[in-house]
């Protein structure tokens, strides 16, 4: 002899009485649940609520990526960076604006390399900034107040602080 079992629509008897009893009690369950927990129950729904409302933009730094960028004047400003390269950066966006070239060893001499072909450079800088710092290339730096030197006729020549 074979049962056949069809699972019938909606929900069981025991399923709906089941819910119905626990949403008549709820407010015993909760109480009940926080003297247990030590209040532990109500604070982790609490806490759950905040998190799912939206954040509110008191203090925060918001950042829009469309392609309207704003025009705001460059604050250019020459800068040494750990690794030895000299570039004008913006100083409001963060951006480098010129490559200029960088400190480089040879052995234990050091010194300033513009960035042209000649230095092997693949993108070097512009013709009028090379003929303004064409006498830097290749200057020995021997301490550190020539590299300080060095990077103040630099900032003298393209007139950025």
């Amino acid at each position: 002899m074979v049962e056949i079992i069809s699972k019938k629509e909606g929900p069981r008897r025991e399923d709906v009485a089941a819910k119905r009893l626990i949403n008549e009690n709820r407010t015993t369950i909760h109480r009940l649940a926080d003297q247990i927990s030590n209040g532990g129950f109500s604070r982790s729904r609490k806490q759950l609520n905040q998190s799912r409302e939206a954040p509110k933009p008191d203090g925060l730094v918001f950042h829009f990526m469309d392609n309207s960028p704003t025009q705001v004047e460059p604050e250019p400003r020459l800068r040494r960076s750990p690794n030895g390269r000299v570039f004008v950066m913006d100083t409001k966006t963060g951006k480098q604006m010129m490559f200029l070239g960088e400190i480089r060893e040879r052995g234990s001499v050091r010194y300033f390399a513009l960035a042209t072909k000649q230095n092997g450079f693949i993108s070097p800088v512009e013709e009028a900034v090379e003929d303004i710092l064409a006498e830097l290339d290749g200057i020995v730096i021997e301490t550190p107040e020539i590299e300080d030197k060095i990077l103040g006729v630099i900032r003298d020549r393209l007139q950025v602080p």
